[in-house]
């Protein structure tokens, strides 16, 4: 499988701690964008423990097969997450957004839990596979406000999923086969509530993956960036 990647994470202008943490297993055909839940305690350790357990998972088998033992490894990793949460002396929820693509140069997957997002270029077309697991989302999608107001929306930072949150969880799945070409971008949500698709698309169809990553990151920290700022772009080759 023949692909060229990009990883990036930043701090922000507003942030002391970077609770973002990336996985780029290209060799093994994963990569992971995790976000630790801001305002919530030990966000970093969550993030952290997601990239370290889909780190050390094995790659063999079909690409079903695989995303299935992705899932597995999430889950143990909610309930650890979950019982952490409920020993702390406050027993807060010590959560992580995460992201997630899986390939084999044939098919591809992407699994998230949250409003961390996957976006894929193909023949000069963006499009989002994921579906933010948030508040202002499902308030979209029941006609209460409009797409354009979700970013404005006092609780627009709210996600209605992570990994850590509840005892059981639900993690969103979609894929499809490869094309020579595709590029995809997973990225935690400093970056997309800040960068349109539109202006994501121009960075992807960049030549020079590195160039578009630093792009990407400079229109973030541009705008304010106050949250952290993680993306990973891959784009798989022709032949």
């Amino acid at each position: 499988m023949a692909f060229d990647c990009a990883t990036r994470t930043h701090v922000g202008h507003r942030r002391k701690l970077n609770e973002d943490a990336v996985l780029d297993r290209g060799q093994h055909g994963l990569w992971a964008v995790a976000d630790g839940m801001g305002g919530h305690e030990a966000g970093e350790v969550a993030s952290a423990m997601v990239v370290e357990a889909l780190d050390s998972f094995a790659d063999a088998g079909s690409i079903e097969h695989r995303i299935e033992k992705v899932i597995a490894v999430l889950e143990a990793v909610n309930l650890s997450l979950h019982d952490m949460g409920r020993a702390s002396i406050s027993q807060r929820t010590i959560g992580t957004t995460v992201v997630g693509l899986v390939a084999d140069g044939k098919q591809y997957r992407c699994f998230w839990v949250g409003d961390s997002r996957a976006y894929r270029l193909r023949a000069a077309s963006i499009v989002q596979l994921t579906r933010d697991h948030s508040l202002v989302q499902d308030l979209v999608d029941a006609g209460m406000i409009e797409p354009e107001e979700a970013e404005m929306h006092p609780n627009s930072n709210v996600v209605t999923r992570a990994v850590g949150a509840s005892e059981r969880l639900q993690i969103d799945t979609v894929g499809g086969p490869l094309d020579g070409g595709d590029t995809f971008l997973l990225a935690s949500d400093g970056l997309t509530r800040l960068v349109r698709p539109e202006e994501i698309a121009v960075q992807l169809a960049s030549p020079d993956l590195d160039a578009a990553a630093d792009c990407l990151i400079e229109l973030a920290l541009d705008r304010g960036a106050p949250d952290n700022v993680s993306l990973i772009v891959v784009r798989f080759r022709s032949g």
